[in-house]
């Protein structure tokens, strides 16, 4: 019970989650904006209720940092640093629940706050930066509904999951999760025959119902970009690789610790009333090897069982022994902190193993030169100039630095912001490949290449200047737009 239930270390905890603040806050404006913020940006220049593949929460942030200081890292990254706190917050509070006392609170928010995952989410605006924080969210306000018995509890976990569906679609899983867990426990089973649970989903929902409208008004692209992740992600390798991206994305130290709390969460008697997140963790993991998705989705689900294994873990042990087993996990997972974050310099980084270990942090190096380079062809032509781009991430490049052209792209939200005029030409396009099968007259103009040698999905592209797509831009737009998750 409450009464019970040892107090909040808010001490302890607040100089951990101060520490990893600080970090992010040291870090956020090294290197330079990643292609998906670049994009969030250039979307929330352009706000609606929805994009092809995402809501609006995460552009709206977007907007909100560039009308308060624009193209400032530090301000565009604050919102993601604060929910990385949240998260630790929210962990440590389920270790509470758990009746973690003041070893197991302190140990959980080490662990947490210094995981690989929770380093890469807080350095990026990004919506798995959210959808990790709400996932958690959930997952601690329902379980103390139960534990509780407040049950409106479950309003405010509706509440969180309707701003969450509005940030990702991917919240539909957890709810469903919570759902069928609750249907198969008989522990749990008693709250679907209350009105609670029900009136949350009915609240997610109201709140989701402007998405959905502008999902259904140009043709449910969520489902086109979810048959391109099943199709990149499906199949036998595909289901493999989320299994082993879910396993190491804390740290690969770190996942025997969150294994060892999922299988207490479902063993521990005295545990049966707070294991939902245990089960709606393997109920989310088997409908995410069925329809196709990525590890990182897991994150907001696995951040209780981390909570769950720290608590077990500090159970009786002393406090020499605790601060081995924060120390251990805690550097098993900075060892991968220069692959996601910006620890090094540009050039060291270029030339470490660390590039090879993951492919974001190598987007948010070079859009400077590349934009330059692109610059310097754009002065040469006519006013009446347009930049067409084949990634959204070169577009919201091209605008933050200002190519000198008006951009366009035909990669998923930025389909909807074209076609160019009529009259718009020569256009320099932008490409992986030569573009004369879709645009007249091209020459090749220059080749995209930055600095320090980073090898990202930019580095060789090619730069044309064209004289316009062929059969005009109203024809040819069908032709050049495309969806890509």
């Amino acid at each position: 019970m409450t009464s019970d239930r040892p107090a909040y270390a808010w001490r302890a905890v607040g100089a951990v989650v101060a520490v990893q603040a600080a970090v992010l806050l040291v870090l956020a404006p090294r290197y330079g904006p990643h292609r998906d913020e670049l994009y969030f940006v250039s979307a929330g220049q352009r706000l609606a209720w929805g994009y092809p593949d995402q809501p609006s929460f995460t552009p709206f942030l977007a907007r909100l940092a560039t009308e308060i200081a624009p193209h400032h890292l530090l301000v565009l990254r604050l919102p993601s640093i604060l929910a990385v706190v949240g998260i630790v917050l929210l962990a440590v509070q389920y270790a509470r629940l758990l009746g973690a006392g003041r070893a197991g609170q302190v140990l959980t928010a080490v662990v947490v706050a210094a995981s690989a995952v929770l380093m890469a989410l807080g350095h990026l605006l990004s919506t798995a930066t959210f959808d990790t924080f709400f996932w958690t969210a959930i997952l601690v306000l329902a379980t103390q509904a139960v534990l509780d018995d407040r049950p409106r509890l479950w309003l405010v976990a509706g509440v969180v999951a309707g701003i969450g569906l509005n940030n990702k679609h991917a919240v539909v899983f957890l709810l469903l999760g919570i759902l069928v867990a609750c249907a198969l426990d008989r522990e749990l089973r008693p709250q679907l025959r209350t009105r609670w649970p029900w009136l949350a989903g009915l609240i997610a929902l109201v709140m989701w119902v402007p998405n959905l409208w502008w999902q259904a008004d140009h043709g449910w692209p969520v489902f086109d970009l979810a048959a391109d992740i099943r199709d990149e992600y499906g199949g036998l390798g595909g289901r493999l690789a989320l299994i082993g991206e879910a396993a190491i994305i804390f740290s690969p130290v770190i996942f025997f610790v969150w294994a060892y709390g999922l299988v207490k969460l479902l063993r521990q008697p005295d545990w049966r009333r707070a294991r939902l997140p245990a089960l709606v963790f393997l109920v989310v993991l088997v409908l995410f090897l069925v329809v196709g998705g990525k590890g990182y989705y897991l994150a907001g689900a696995i951040v209780p069982l981390v909570a769950a294994g720290c608590t077990s873990l500090a159970a009786g042990r002393s406090v020499g022994r605790l601060v081995t087993y924060g120390a251990v996990l805690a550097l098993s997972a900075a060892f991968a902190w220069p692959a996601l974050t910006p620890v090094l310099p540009a050039s060291a980084y270029a030339g470490s193993f660390w590039q090879s270990m993951d492919d974001n942090q190598p987007e948010t190096i070079g859009w400077p030169e590349y934009t330059a380079q692109v610059r310097d062809v754009v002065r040469t032509l006519p006013p009446t100039t347009v930049v067409f781009t084949g990634n959204y991430g070169e577009a919201g490049a091209f605008e933050w630095y200002d190519v000198g052209a008006p951009v366009y792209s035909g990669h998923n939200g930025w389909r909807n912001w074209g076609p160019p005029p009529e009259s718009a030409s020569p256009v320099v396009v932008v490409y992986y490949q030569d573009p004369s099968d879709l645009f007249t007259g091209c020459q090749r103009a220059a080749t995209l290449h930055n600095d320090v040698g980073i090898d990202n999905e930019e580095e060789g592209h090619g730069v044309w200047v064209c004289d316009g797509p062929i059969g005009g831009w109203s024809k040819a737009w069908s032709r050049l737009v495309h969806y890509d998750a």
